[in-house]
């Protein structure tokens, strides 16, 4: 028996079937053998009546733009395949990225509080042959998603939201004046919410291959030394597998949470995730600096998160809006979920309030709600330098040196410079601070990752550091305009709102020290 089977055979539940059948998939991935069934179909016919403004499929993640449409009056109908509710494990994030629930009147100073399960400080990162690199207030707050998700409830239901609990997506039609899913409900734009293999995405994509996918395994567990700081991201092995593996560790309400990644493309030849959780166990020992023993495991955590060059996904149809991870808005560095759709969820929330009071609710219209974000765009070198392929041969530690480099001079920049990045914002000013220094400190350690990354990866990269730069000076422009904006008609305002929202973003200009 194997030290996977041996502990997830210990806990409640078919936790080591969950891990096979999270496994299948992700061979089915690989192979290119995943189905993509036809769920989206164009009708030519008007429908005779629309019962509500927003329908969002997916409730987990969809409860919360669902809240705050509700909140601004529009009829919104929220379907959920199972019961909505949230998961045992805790969301990380950061508590000012918390404050968008208190300034859209989602949740009270007193609900949010009580959401809040977990407060620790500092965060680490450390790399191995490196010294640690410590940071305040970084994805140090742990949020129980069940006493979130049902606050958020309760703000939807009381605001006029209907919920529809064991109603999976099956199928939509869209009609020239809206949308039919399932021939029951019927609105005049649906938001899909139903995460990265959402079937509406399957057809947008046309079963496209993701370029890359972070593999993730861990769990939470008591017995651990005492310990009220957090790693944000740790290595202390060289490469394995072909993969460069990384940790990370928070204090949770019940024991302590820890995870193993790496990011790999979707080689038919990459590891399972049984194997990675394999040697997560094994690692898990010297990474703690405990027996296993010693330890009692609460639950197991594993999954795989892909990422699509083409990202955010542009509505492919009139009246369907892919929001959260449906729409890959995130980095190929993070794991999207519950961060990336917080850090959205103000400026989806006025974009869709003024697509549906304008009436921009056709593919044209719906583009500028998911633009092109050169911020997230340039971390795909990041996300290269971070992997190797199956083919590649590089130096066992040579992930590790860089990364060792690269953050030790951006911690000597200073906070300003070091705390975007740990929560997946890049801004152009700090990105170069930091290339630059490591390009005349360490010239050896860029050399050898430029055959690592490859030119053309370099060439692109570029393309995207120049929009970069570009965004940063456009958006104090945009604010400029601001009032000059008021004065157009609602389409007009839109349009000129979502491209200014477009150079907020799209530079880093919605992150605040």
């Amino acid at each position: 028996m194997t030290l996977t089977e041996q502990i997830l055979s210990q806990l409640p539940g078919d936790v080591l079937g969950g891990l096979r059948r999270s496994d299948a998939l992700w061979k089915a991935l690989r192979d290119d053998t995943l189905p993509v069934s036809t769920v989206v179909h164009d009708r030519d016919d008007l429908l005779e009546k629309v019962d509500w403004d927003v329908v969002i499929c997916g409730g987990t993640l969809g409860i919360l733009i669902g809240a705050a449409l509700a909140q601004k009056g529009w009829r919104v109908a929220l379907l959920e395949r199972g019961i909505l509710q949230g998961r045992e494990q805790e969301w990380n994030i950061s508590r000012k990225e918390l404050q968008v629930f208190i300034e859209l009147g989602l949740l009270t100073e007193t609900a949010l509080e009580k959401a809040i399960s977990s407060e620790f400080n500092p965060v680490r990162v450390s790399f191995l042959g490196g010294s640690d690199v410590f940071a305040e207030n970084v994805l140090n707050i742990g949020v129980n998603p069940i006493l979130l998700l049902e606050a958020l409830k309760q703000t939807f239901l009381a605001a006029g939201g209907m919920l529809f609990e064991k109603t999976p997506f099956e199928e939509v039609a869209i009609h020239p004046n809206g949308v039919s899913i399932q021939g029951r409900f019927t609105a005049r734009l649906m938001l899909d919410a139903m995460g990265y293999f959402s079937p509406i995405v399957r057809q947008a994509r046309q079963g496209q291959k993701p370029d890359a996918v972070c593999l993730v395994v861990g769990s939470c567990a008591t017995g651990f030394p005492g310990n009220n700081s957090g790693d944000l991201i740790v290595s202390f092995t060289p490469l394995q597998r072909q993969c460069q593996y990384f940790w990370e560790a928070f204090p949770a309400r019940d024991g302590r949470t820890t995870y193993l990644f790496t990011y790999v493309d979707a080689h038919p030849d990459r590891l399972t995730l049984e194997t990675l959780f394999e040697d997560y166990l094994r690692l898990l020992p010297d990474y703690q600096k405990v027996e296993l023993s010693q330890l009692q495991f609460q639950r197991a955590l594993f999954g795989f998160f892909p990422s699509y060059r083409d990202s955010p996904l542009k509505p492919k149809w009139d009246r369907i809006l892919p929001v959260g991870d449906s729409s890959s808005s995130q980095s190929p560095l993070s794991f999207g979920g519950f961060g990336a759709m917080v850090r959205h969820l103000d400026r989806l929330t006025q974009g869709i309030h003024e697509a549906l009071e304008s009436d921009s609710l056709s593919r044209n219209g719906l583009v500028p709600l998911q633009p092109y974000q050169p911020n997230l765009a340039v971390t795909w070198l990041f996300q290269k330098a971070m992997s190797v392929r199956v083919d590649q041969t590089i130096e066992p530690n040579q992930i590790n040196q860089l990364l060792t480099i690269v953050f030790q001079e951006m911690q000597q920049l200073g906070d300003p410079v070091l705390k975007p990045f740990l929560q997946d914002v890049v801004q152009f000013v700090p990105l170069f601070q930091t290339l630059i220094k490591t390009g005349v400190r360490h010239p050896g350690i860029v050399l050898k990752i430029l055959p690592q990354v490859g030119v053309l990866t370099l060439l692109d990269w570029m393309r995207h550091a120049i929009n970069l730069a570009g965004y940063s000076v456009l958006y104090p422009l945009g604010q400029i305009l601001e009032p000059w904006v008021k004065t157009l008609s609602p389409t007009q305002a839109y349009y000129w709102h979502r491209q200014i929202q477009a150079w907020k973003y799209g530079s880093g200009g919605d992150y605040k020290q």
